[in-house]
């Protein structure tokens, strides 16, 4: 009888035995002949040690065996503690610590050195003007031009591309090394521009980190010995939320934003090592702040002095909650002139052309443009221009009423935030103006094709717009038109914090920014009003399945996502698997002989191939592995039998059957939930295809192109 793959397949016990009944029949003979076998064996051991030494082609042999050798004694004493992939984690969080601090370092020198030329040309208002506007144009097309040439796929927030390839769909284009070259040098010439672009760093240095994290787990791979199959996608889950932790030295919010943009599906295995090395990237970046002389200790990244005996007063709640509603609204126009600008970028020949070919020169212009309109003598006296980023978020959490100064004469204000909101006289003219200009003017500036960030922009506009509602409850409770003492006091940073999280909440359809500022700005005691606002903000910006903000750019980009295209369009997702199955099946029957297995090989590159019990009946049996399958052509070229599929190779049975009458939305979930690679869809017992993940990429990318 000739012996199959499963006799071959010979469990330890069973060898040992027989290699005991052969010792016992053989007797002393054996001793000698294992005597013999060693001294060949290791006259043969050295032979070989004195050709490899003697090797001219590769110097310093035995200098590289002993290093090659400690290397694996120090694998073993880590793997003793805990599996490679933690220390993995840990260099994670601390690279993103150290990129986030050198290039908030590079982009602070930048802007200081924008300055003092500014500075230095006073008394010129042209050449000012040429310094103002021309510094953030070329920095801005350098940005483009550099991220075009280099990889085009740099530009852009990068959240979008990330939250597909967590999805299931592969996209290795996005990380590679020359990305990650490109984007963050990108990204520090976008940051140099200055809150004249007013563009952050979150989603890119998301984008990082997915990066950083994919090639770290490429290395953990090769470091372990027992290696895990879904380590890739586990680092990737994790460097998302290692991105945020270290941008704001915020853990807990990072994880949290990891949860609700970056993953449709989290698992809970995923949340130690999420909080694991987000604690650590977020500890590393407060203490590179503490050695570089920002602080004496890690603390919260913005400093705010909030009254802790009487934060607010009860019926404020009221104030908060109207907060709230008004972020949502305004949030729905933000998102509604987003997507038009979009769809008008897709469709307009001439913006088509430049965004084509001329990415540089069109954001240049872009650039020049924004500049002019916010050159301080001009319009940017009413909005703070002069100010960067964190300046704006630090003024605007100012706890101090700006309008008790020529009101309350009592109250002794220092000047320093009314440098430049009270320049224009008052500052609610300067904050008015403020909310319109950014409005549109932040608009424009997401078309531009460079790597850039959308949450910490909202999130300042959001606290511009607190700050407001916040300063004319003050002004009113100061000038006497309330009743007692309830409105005394009434601290304006307090709504700036609550509009902030509300605003960016709503935007982006999530809960984490009001994590987020309570963790920037250390004050748990805002935590009911803020999430209270953010609450309303999102249930008012997400009435009638309203896409968000990313979900807009997978839409316009048409990746394939299924929850953003689900907010598009509805009834796509519920599209029968019947109908979009593609017409190509590779399968086998179980008497399959060695020349229709070939076949099969041949023309798929599926690591599960299906087997019927024949051609004419096409009932499906169940699988075989591609693996087994090469085995069984081995077997029989070695051979030279022919043998049938069912006699060699193990057909296992389908864990998951799909009927062609459940939807792409089941046929995704299953996908990612169960974590099986292939999924048959069989209608009566009888196979009419398979769904893989290319294959699910395929369907999604046909229903991108029917909206």
């Amino acid at each position: 009888m000739t012996p199959t793959l499963e006799d071959k397949r010979k469990s330890p016990e069973e060898g040992e035995g027989e290699e005991e009944e052969e010792a016992a029949a053989a007797g002393s003979g054996t001793v000698e002949e294992d005597d013999d076998w060693e001294q060949r064996n290791q006259s043969d051991t050295s032979y070989n040690k004195i050709l490899l030494l003697a090797d001219q082609w590769k110097p310093c042999r035995r200098s590289r065996a002993t290093v090659k050798e400690w290397l694996l004694k120090l694998r073993c004493c880590l793997e003793t503690c805990c599996g490679m992939e933690w220390y993995g984690y840990v260099a994670l969080g601390i690279s993103m610590a150290i990129l986030s601090f050198l290039m908030d370092l590079t982009v602070a020198k930048l802007l200081r050195a924008h300055q003092w030329l500014y500075t230095k040309l006073q008394g010129n208002s042209l050449l000012q003007f040429f310094c103002w506007t021309l510094y953030p144009a070329c920095l801005c097309a350098v940005a483009s031009s550099f991220s075009h040439n280099i990889c085009p796929f740099s530009t852009g927030s990068g959240i979008p591309e990330v939250r597909t390839m967590l999805a299931g769909i592969e996209m290795p284009h996005y990380l590679s090394l020359t990305n990650l070259f490109s984007k963050f040098l990108g990204l520090i010439c976008t940051l140099a521009a200055g809150s004249t672009i007013f563009l952050g760093k979150v989603g890119p240095f998301v984008h990082l980190s997915t990066m950083v994290g994919a090639y770290l787990s490429n290395l953990c791979n090769l470091m372990q010995a027992n290696k895990k199959e879904n380590a890739a996608g586990e680092m990737h889950v994790v460097a998302a939320a290692v991105g945020v932790a270290s941008c704001f030295g915020a853990p807990i919010s990072g994880v949290l934003f990891s949860v609700e943009v970056m993953c449709s599906h989290f698992a809970l295995r995923h949340y130690y090592p999420c909080f694991f090395s987000a604690a650590c990237g977020a500890l590393t970046f407060r203490l590179f702040s503490v050695w570089s002389g920002d602080g004496e200790t890690p603390q919260a990244l913005f400093k705010t002095n909030f009254p802790s005996a009487l934060p607010f007063y009860p019926l404020e709640i009221l104030l908060f909650a109207f907060l709230g509603l008004l972020c949502g609204a305004v949030s729905r126009c933000y998102l509604f002139c987003h997507r038009r600008i979009l769809q008008f970028t897709k469709t307009n020949p001439v913006l088509i052309k430049m965004l084509t070919t001329e990415k540089g020169l069109y954001s240049g212009m872009v650039a020049l443009f924004l500049a002019s309109l916010t050159f301080p003598p001009s319009a940017g006296q009413y909005m703070a221009s002069k100010l960067t980023m964190k300046q704006l978020l630090t003024s605007l959490l100012d706890s101090r009423p700006w309008s008790s100064q020529s009101h309350n004469a009592s109250v002794q204000l220092g000047p320093e935030p009314l440098l430049d909101w009270g320049s224009s006289g008052s500052p609610f003219l300067s904050l008015a103006v403020f909310l319109l200009m950014k409005m549109w003017m932040l608009i424009v500036a997401c078309t531009l094709p460079l790597p850039a960030g959308y949450v910490m922009p909202v999130f300042v506009y959001g606290a511009a717009l607190g700050r407001l509602l916040g300063e004319g409850a003050a002004y009113v409770s100061s000038t006497g038109l309330t009743s007692g003492q309830q409105w005394a006091s009434i601290n304006p940073g307090g709504y700036a914090l609550a509009g902030a999280a509300a605003f960016s909440g709503s935007v982006t359809h999530t809960l984490s920014p009001a994590l987020l500022a309570l963790e920037l700005t250390g004050q748990f005691s805002h935590a009911v009003p803020i999430i209270l606002a953010t609450l309303l903000a999102n249930a008012l910006a997400r009435s009638g399945h309203r896409p968000s903000f990313y979900d807009a750019i997978s839409i316009s980009k048409r990746l394939p996502h299924l929850p953003s295209l689900m907010k598009a369009c509805p009834g796509l997702p519920s599209t029968a698997v019947g109908q979009v199955l593609g017409a190509r099946l590779v399968q086998l029957q179980k008497a399959a002989g060695p020349v229709e297995v070939q076949n099969a090989v041949n023309t798929s590159t599926d690591t599960q191939i299906p087997v019927v019990d024949s051609h004419e009946s096409q009932v499906i049996l169940g699988f075989v592995l591609r693996s087994e399958l090469l085995m069984f052509l081995h077997h029989c070229r070695t051979e030279t039998l022919e043998n049938h599929l069912d006699e060699v190779c193990c057909i296992y049975p389908t864990s998951v059957l799909l009927s062609p009458h459940n939807t792409v939305q089941e046929a995704h979930s299953i996908l990612s939930l169960v974590g099986v690679q292939t999924l048959f869809v069989a209608d009566r017992g009888r196979l009419v295809g398979i769904i893989t993940w290319p294959e699910m990429k395929r369907i999604l990318e046909d229903l991108a192109k029917e909206i």
